[in-house]
């Protein structure tokens, strides 16, 4: 019996890749998934059994996981979307006879720049400065719950920086090269825990079959340890820039802004539902007169002529130390498929062929 996998998210980067890896290497007969049918038009050249279902109804889901053995979670999104898709899919895939969801978490529930000796068994923390971090390491805890009260077993997988053909660490560097915005923080020397799109679905398929892993997380990477210098530099040269051209900018201070603090932290949240109506609409017609403000034409054409780094970026720039994958290797029996020379090369390839202007 061929061994079918439900792809949410199949539409994603990673999920469309899986896609077409398990079609065209024939490992596993992929059953992609997504929320809306014109989602569809990226993998329906493989005629393949596509179903369409939002990954919060619960209903929709269990119809389409009949007959699947795993489940792939690489549904991308805000919070709402993290958090909020893991008890249907959770339920839906328990009620279809699913035997294992694997789950993609990423590195950083371990931070941009983990400490020294940081592994799948150091303890995760859900108040982090980078809110997607939080985000991952609840749902982190709310599968484990879940599997806890359920039988569908757990499979969890933390990639670091997703890299090749479509990403954002590609196609997004070019896009910011042309657009003048490109930059590295301490001239990209820290560690880039990095791992090729093919190497992470290598990852993917192994953890749908192997033995004894409920309940476990695995951390994936590529072969070579590299810095952000060594993943920037192909494509920068490739669009006919030099390393030297891309600045090093002042570091923007970590913020959330007003309206997501309310809305994200409890006891805000309490205090603002306590307060008179006067009072709320004297706040909101506040907030309202600020956003104005900051929204002239003026002010953003300012804030756009300023470079700064991002919080997030800078502390992935200069990370320092390298995840390990032993764990990966041990009980997957993981090992990258793609150099990281190869790989790059294949990304530069892929700009050539998106038509971006790579130089000869």
């Amino acid at each position: 019996m061929s061994h079918t996998i439900a792809v949410l998210g199949a539409n994603g980067f990673i999920g469309g890749r899986t896609v077409e890896m398990m079609r065209l290497l024939g490992w596993a007969e992929p059953r992609p998934l997504v929320r809306r049918a014109e989602a569809l038009a990226h993998v329906c050249r493989f005629a393949l059994d596509a179903r369409v279902a939002d990954a919060r109804d619960e209903t929709a889901l269990r119809a389409a996981f009949l007959g699947c053995q795993t489940v792939l979670h690489a549904v991308a999104g805000d919070r709402h979307t993290i958090l909020g898709t893991l008890e249907p899919v959770y339920r839906a895939a328990h009620q279809a006879g699913v035997k294992r969801l694997i789950y993609l978490s990423t590195a950083s529930v371990h931070g941009q720049d983990p400490a020294p000796g940081t592994d799948e068994t150091s303890p995760l923390s859900d108040r982090q400065p980078i809110a997607y971090n939080n985000f991952k390491v609840r749902a982190e805890a709310r599968l484990s719950a879940l599997r806890r009260a359920g039988d569908v077993e757990i499979v969890i997988l933390r990639p670091g920086i997703v890299h090749g053909p479509k990403s954002a660490w590609t196609a997004g560097l070019a896009d910011e090269l042309l657009a003048g915005q490109a930059y590295l923080v301490g001239g990209g020397r820290g560690i880039c825990n990095s791992i090729y799109i093919d190497n992470l679905v290598h990852a993917i398929q192994l953890a749908a079959r192997a033995p004894h892993i409920d309940g476990q997380a695995f951390l994936v990477s590529d072969a070579e340890q590299v810095t952000w210098c060594d993943l920037c530099r192909p494509i920068v040269e490739a669009l006919g820039f030099r390393m030297a051209d891309l600045p090093d900018p002042p570091v923007a201070a970590p913020h959330r802004p007003l309206l997501s603090r309310l809305r994200h932290t409890p006891e805000l949240v309490a205090a603002y539902r306590r307060l008179p109506e006067p009072m709320r609409h004297a706040l909101r017609a506040g907030y309202a007169s600020y956003r104005l403000q900051r929204d002239k034409p003026e002010k953003k054409a300012h804030a756009r002529n300023r470079l700064e780094a991002s919080h997030e970026r800078a502390l992935l720039h200069q990370c320092g130390y390298r995840l390990p994958t032993t764990r990966a290797k041990e009980r997957l029996g993981f090992e990258p498929i793609v150099t990281f020379p190869e790989a790059v090369r294949r990304s530069v390839a892929w700009l050539k062929f998106a038509g971006y202007p790579v130089v000869d």
